[in-house]
C-alpha cells in the first residue's frame, strides 16, 4: 500500500510535487555542503601561521631591508703598516761630511798621509827643514826624518820611487804646498822608505804659519 492510496487525485499531486522539492532541496544542501568542505580545507582564517603537508611551519621568507634580512659581512682587510721610513746610514766613526778628496775643497791628501815624509834643507835659511815639518805636521802628513842636505839643487822637490805608494803621496804633498813631485834621482835612491822633500829656498814663499 502506498503513501498516496486513499488520497484524491489532487491532494497526491501536492504531495508528489513536495517530496520532488524536498529532493531538490537534499541535492542542493549536499553540494552546498561539499564545496564549503573543500574550501575549509585550504582556506588560511587571517592571523593563522601557514604550515606544510606534514603540519610544521612553513618558513616565510623576510622582507626586503627587514633587519632579519641577512646581510653578508664587509670584508675587513687588517690595517697595512706603512713601511719604515729608510734612514741613510750613520756616519763612520773618522768620516766627516765635507767633500771627500779630489773635489773642491775637500782634503786631497787624506788616503796618502799615512806615507812617511822626510824633510831636508838644501839651503842657507837656518829652521827651514824644521818649519816645512812643523806645516807638514799640521797638515796630518807623517813626517818621519828632518835634517840637511849638501850639495845645490835649484828647487824645492818631493822625490819618490816609481810604482810605490810614494808615488802618489808625493804627488798629493806637492800639489797641497806649491812644488813638484820627481822620481828619485841617483844620490837618493838607496835612502829608506818615504818620500823625500829636498827644500831650497824657494819654500819660504810657502810658509804656512807666514813666518
Amino acid at each position: 500500500m502506498s503513501l498516496f492510496s486513499g488520497l484524491s487525485r489532487p491532494m497526491k499531486a501536492a504531495g508528489l510535487a513536495l517530496v520532488g522539492v524536498a529532493v531538490i532541496a537534499a541535492v542542493i544542501g549536499g553540494i552546498t555542503l561539499t564545496s564549503g568542505g573543500g574550501d575549509s580545507d585550504t582556506a588560511t582564517p587571517p592571523g593563522t601561521t601557514p604550515t606544510t603537508s606534514d603540519g610544521a611551519p612553513q618558513p616565510s621568507s623576510p622582507a626586503p631591508g627587514s633587519p632579519s634580512a641577512s646581510t653578508p659581512p664587509a670584508s675587513s682587510a687588517p690595517p697595512s703598516s706603512a713601511p719604515a721610513s729608510s734612514a741613510p746610514p750613520a756616519s763612520q766613526p773618522g768620516q766627516t761630511g765635507g767633500p771627500g778628496p779630489g773635489q773642491p775643497g775637500g782634503d786631497q791628501q787624506a788616503s796618502h798621509k799615512w806615507v812617511t815624509v822626510r824633510v831636508y834643507n838644501n839651503s842657507t835659511i837656518q829652521g827651514l827643514a824644521e818649519q816645512a815639518a812643523k806645516d807638514f805636521r799640521a797638515s796630518g802628513w807623517n813626517v818621519s826624518e828632518v835634517k840637511g842636505y849638501p850639495g845645490r839643487l835649484p828647487e824645492t822637490v818631493a822625490y819618490y820611487r816609481p810604482g810605490t805608494d810614494e808615488e802618489a803621496a808625493a804627488k798629493a804633498l806637492a800639489l797641497e804646498f806649491g812644488f813638484r813631485a820627481e822620481p828619485r834621482f841617483e844620490e837618493i835612491k838607496n835612502i829608506g822608505p818615504g818620500v823625500i822633500v829636498i827644500l831650497t829656498k824657494d819654500y819660504k814663499a810657502n810658509d804656512k804659519d807666514g813666518s
